[in-house]
């Protein structure tokens, strides 16, 4: 994607921007459970702060977001639907693509020139 967006002379920052989708806050609660890793006691491990959830894309242009992504890990996809909610309620008004491969890639530079429509 990197040389995809330089050949066609398209600006955009490398993991330049970090946004943040959840804010951190302190639970004042009970919370009976193990370690995250799932060993040490079952014990009361609440009243703790909980860090926040951040979410950097691959690529950030003027109008457009990219993330490239060929196989996912199982904590992308809520991610992904919690960085559109963030966008939606920011009412950003920049274009999301998510290329898988080369070809996709090559699609989406065209798309971002405006020179394609899928």
């Amino acid at each position: 994607m990197y040389i995809a967006l330089k050949e066609a002379k398209i600006k955009a920052e490398y993991e330049g921007i970090t946004y943040e989708l959840i804010p951190s806050f302190n639970y004042d609660k009970s919370s009976y459970e193990r370690q995250a890793n799932g060993k040490g006691e079952y014990k009361d491990r609440g009243k703790k702060k909980i860090l926040n959830i951040k979410y950097t894309p691959d690529f950030v242009g003027r109008n457009f977001i990219i993330e490239c992504k060929g196989r996912a890990n199982e904590t992308f996809p809520i991610r992904w639907k919690l960085f559109k909610m963030y966008l939606y309620h920011t009412r950003s008004e920049v274009t999301l693509y998510k290329p898988q491969n080369q070809k996709e890639c090559d699609e989406t530079v065209s798309l971002i020139l405006g020179n394609k429509k899928i």
